[in-house]
């Protein structure tokens, strides 16, 4: 219940299922998401780090889509923007 899937695809939850999801806390699975940048003398990669979780008490993941999410906004509703709605890779 508490997935990012199942949040993106119930949009009109209940009050008592919101407070179900915060209880159960966010989903927090280890992503394959990396990134190579072409520097000046070398490339640099750049891979997904689980402890960015514990930074940003904010975010978490979804595994079926690979991205970053606002569980807050998630639960909360509000605008869409790419952290409640598409994703952030």
């Amino acid at each position: 219940m508490n997935s990012v899937a199942f949040l993106l695809t119930n949009k009109d939850i209940t009050y008592e299922i919101r407070t179900e999801i915060k209880r159960l806390g966010k989903p927090i699975p280890d992503l394959i998401i990396s990134k190579t940048d072409v520097g000046k003398s070398r490339n640099y990669s750049r891979n997904f780090n689980s402890s960015v979780y514990d930074r940003f008490k904010w975010l978490c993941g979804c595994p079926k889509r690979n991205k970053l999410f606002c569980f807050i906004c998630l639960v909360m509703g509000g605008n869409r923007n790419a952290w409640n709605q598409e994703g952030f890779k």
